[in-house]
C-alpha cells in the first residue's frame, strides 16, 4: 500500500529534499504541482511557524489527507533579519531568483566579511484534516543552517538564495555548489525534516 503526503509547494527542489527522506519508508510525496486547481493559502502570519501551520492545514482540509508545508527564509544579521518570512517575496513580485540574489548583494555592498553572517531557517509542519468545527492535529520542527553571504553567486545547483549563501560546515563553498545529498545533510529543510520524521511516521501509522 502506497502512502502519500502532499507537500504545499510548487518548488521541485523542496519536494525532492523531502522525498529523499521519506522514500525508505514507502512514502511518496506529491506537491501543489500535482493539484493545480488547489487555491494557495494566504501567507499572512509574521512567523515561519504560523505560515507553515496555516499552509499544512489548508492542504489537509481541502484534500482530506496528510498535509505537509514549510515556511523558510534567509535571515541576514546586517539587514536586521531581513528578508526573513518575506524571502519568497523579497524585492516585490516578478523577480527571478538571480535578481533577488543581485538585490541582496547590493544591499550588503560595503559590509565587511565578518559582518555578513546569516542563516537559513525552516519550520516544517504537518497537519491532519480538521474535525468539523475543530482544529486538525499538527506537529512542528525547526531547522537552521548557519552561514555567511558570499561576495557573489557561485554554483549551478540548488535554488533561491543558495548561490550566495556559504554554510559554515562547508567553508569556501556556496550551498549551490553542493551535491543534493551533501546539501540535504546540512540544509535547514533537511534538518527540520529529520527532526520531524519520527512524529510524521507515527501520524502516518508507520512502524520503524
Amino acid at each position: 500500500m502506497t502512502i502519500e503526503v502532499v507537500f504545499g509547494t510548487r518548488n521541485p527542489g523542496k519536494v525532492s529534499e523531502l522525498a529523499q527522506l521519506l522514500e525508505p519508508y514507502g512514502v511518496t510525496v506529491s506537491s501543489l504541482l500535482d493539484h493545480p486547481d488547489l487555491p494557495d493559502a494566504v501567507e499572512d502570519k509574521d512567523t515561519f511557524a504560523g505560515n507553515a501551520i496555516k499552509k499544512a492545514q489548508h492542504i489537509a482540509d481541502l484534500l482530506g489527507c496528510m498535509g505537509v508545508a514549510d515556511d523558510s527564509g534567509l535571515v541576514v544579521d546586517a539587514l536586521d533579519g531581513r528578508p526573513g518570512v518575506l524571502s519568497a517575496r523579497y524585492g516585490g513580485p516578478g523577480l527571478t531568483a538571480a535578481q533577488k540574489n543581485e538585490l541582496l548583494l547590493g544591499e550588503l555592498e560595503g559590509v565587511a566579511e565578518g559582518q555578513r553572517t546569516a542563516r537559513f531557517v525552516c519550520v516544517l509542519a504537518t497537519a491532519q484534516p480538521a474535525a468539523e468545527g475543530g482544529e486538525g492535529q499538527h506537529r512542528l520542527a525547526e531547522g537552521i543552517c548557519e552561514g555567511v553571504i558570499l561576495d557573489g553567486p557561485r554554483g549551478k545547483d540548488g535554488f533561491g538564495f543558495d548561490p550566495v549563501f556559504g554554510p559554515v560546515e562547508r567553508p569556501g563553498q556556496a550551498m549551490a555548489e553542493l551535491d543534493p545529498h551533501d546539501k540535504n545533510s546540512i540544509s535547514h529543510r533537511g534538518r527540520a525534516a529529520r527532526a520531524l520524521l519520527p512524529e510524521l511516521l507515527v501520524m502516518l501509522g508507520i512502524k520503524t
